[in-house]
């Protein structure tokens, strides 16, 4: 295989695509990247930037001359055009059909009951009438709302009071097509990256822990290995392989997963790209999730996922109290910390709750990994410039 000469499309120029690029830069791959925004994080890195919507048929086309395999690193794209493509002959991995299931949580849903994945009780709505009807038969006291379509990073969902809903249906958050589904009783959330190479072999990362922002619904650390025991860390495991299996194709998925407080598992939800939750691998792991999505898209072995360190995350989340330019205070604190890895993301502007950037952060024990996390959480901090 000539790597100097391999092309690689990506749909999305945000921070996932940018460490995919950084990542490959060894290889001396040439990234083409379609994008809305010209200053978005690849911008700097891409070989080439496409300017357009993401679901611009013409666009995506554009990309694809020049491109010898697409990807995408955000789910909110045109997969009729992908299809289209696919069926003219182009790689694109993952395969639309995949991301055309995953685009649709309803789908989402009814692809893990015909394949007896666990998962939680469920039922598909398509107005308030059903709502109210449906609402009771879940069995919880609360329930989640969840769009079907165009939700991300905790937008498009909602924990909800059950008999507040069926009291004052105009207070149902959403329109149009929904899943409810029934609360569990979480003790921990969990993921498990999974990567599949185009010869059916599978393989997954340890299992990861998240903390999430109760209001914006977004993880704020992680830790990996995650403190479940061996019997849940195999059970986990095997459920997120169990849902690449059955995807029917290569790619790098995290299945997001939650145990109750009884030890059961069920599968949340999969994203068909790198994932927030696996950016520790960067430095946790002797092949990065990005390294590894970059050998399945040349068609290399898949990479060893072994972790060299107990490892944490800290997503760096814009501030609450403004919007504009911005400048990271006690980045000289941080930085005299062994095992610490600042990411920025060349975002042009800070946002409330925006991803700026992330830290991972290594260690001989978990408690330490915590321990320098809480540090970081408490020091680093955007500000105002």
């Amino acid at each position: 295989m000539n790597l100097l000469k391999k092309r690689i499309g990506v749909l999305g120029g945000g921070q996932l695509g940018r460490m995919l690029i950084e990542e490959s830069t060894r290889l001396n791959l040439h990234f083409n990247i379609l994008e809305a925004d010209a200053n978005c994080p690849c911008a700097a890195l891409a070989n080439n930037l496409i300017l357009g919507s993401l679901m611009d048929e013409e666009k995506i086309r554009e990309l694809a001359a020049i491109s010898d395999v697409l990807t995408y690193e955000i789910e909110h794209v045109n997969t009729a055009a992908l299809l289209k493509l696919e069926a003219e002959g182009k790689t694109i991995i993952p395969s639309p059909k995949i991301l055309q299931m995953i685009q649709d949580k309803g789908l989402q849903k009814e692809f893990y009951t015909k394949h007896e994945i666990p998962s939680g009780k469920f039922f598909l709505v398509n107005n308030k009438e059903e709502w109210q009807r449906l609402i009771p038969l879940l069995g919880s006291k609360k329930f989640v709302a969840k769009t079907r379509t165009g939700g991300y990073d905790g937008k498009g969902v909602a924990i909800l009071n059950t008999q507040e809903m069926i009291d004052f249906p105009e207070r149902i958050p959403f329109d149009g097509p929904c899943v409810l589904e029934e609360f569990i009783e979480c003790e921990k959330e969990l993921a498990v990256i999974v990567a599949r190479d185009s010869l059916g072999n599978i393989i997954s990362y340890p299992s990861i822990e998240m903390e999430f922002d109760p209001i914006a619904n977004l993880v704020t650390m992680l830790i990996s290995p995650a403190r479940v025991g061996s019997i849940i860390e195999e059970k986990a495991e095997e459920v997120a392989r169990k849902v690449v299996h059955h995807l029917n194709g290569p790619g790098l998925f995290a299945v997001e997963l939650f145990m109750d407080k009884a030890g059961n598992i069920f599968v949340n939800e999969v994203a068909p790209r790198p994932h927030n939750s696996g950016h520790h691998t960067i430095e946790a792991c002797y092949t990065s999730q990005y390294e590894q999505l970059a050998r399945i898209l040349l068609g290399l072995p898949l990479g060893s996922t072994e972790m060299v360190q107990a490892a944490g995350m800290v997503n760096l989340l814009g501030a609450k109290d403004f919007s504009g330019q911005y400048r990271l205070e006690n980045l000289d604190l941080i930085s005299k910390l062994q095992g610490v890895f600042v990411h920025l993301y060349a975002k042009a502007e800070s946002k409330p709750m925006r991803k700026m950037g992330h830290v991972s952060i290594l260690a001989n024990t978990l408690e330490e990994v915590i321990e320098k996390a809480n540090y970081v959480i408490k020091h680093l901090k955007f500000v105002q410039d």
